[in-house]
């Protein structure tokens, strides 16, 4: 009876070997599925902080001066031009998509949209000229400087001028500038 107790423990361990191994084996293959969901959860969170980032920061940045012509100096300013720029880490900008809100205390803030002209005709539209030569652009891509130009109502001397460049993806940029006292046919408006 001795051998038989002694086979019977032997096999015992044997089955308790094999169990253990296979707990080992169902709570290795646990693991990699939580490591595998957690890796996706974290890569698709850090997407989502990239996305919130890339549109709660503005793309563009105003380069330079802002310029004012007056066709007739007594009447004020009607168009106004400058250059923009993307900021470091932008890959490109759509013009198609941005609008340019202008007002002033006595102009209601007018909403601009891109067109395809060579020159700005109309008080609702912007022209977007690269590096500021006579070619229209849609788009912006990094080291891209654009002219912006558009015409607005007779703004006359020392009065408020509220630009706000809304890029179709990112915060917007508003920026001020006040006519110059002596308004010339070219003007820096500061």
């Amino acid at each position: 009876m001795c051998d038989g107790y002694a086979n019977e423990e032997g096999f015992t361990g044997l089955e308790a070997a094999i169990v253990l191994i296979a707990f080992i084996v169902v709570a290795s293959v646990f693991s990699y599925v939580v490591l595998g969901a957690g890796f996706y959860t974290t890569q698709k969170a850090q997407e989502t902080v990239y996305r919130g980032v890339e549109q709660s920061t503005t793309n563009v940045q105003l380069v330079g001066n802002v310029y004012g012509l007056a066709s007739n100096t007594t009447e004020g300013i009607d168009q106004i031009r400058f250059t923009i720029g993307l900021i470091p880490g932008t890959p490109y900008i759509d013009l198609e998509k941005m609008n340019i809100v202008v007002s002033t205390p006595t102009i209601a803030p007018t909403i601009l949209a891109w067109t395809n002209a060579s020159s700005s005709t109309e008080d609702t539209n912007f022209i977007a000229l690269k590096n500021g030569v006579g070619t229209s652009q849609s788009t912006m891509v990094s080291g891209d400087q654009t002219e912006i130009q558009f015409n607005i109502t007779a703004v006359p001397r020392d009065t408020k001028i509220n630009i706000e460049i809304r890029p179709g993806l990112g915060a917007s940029y508003p920026f001020s500038k006040t006519t110059p006292s002596i308004i010339a046919p070219s003007n820096i408006i500061n």
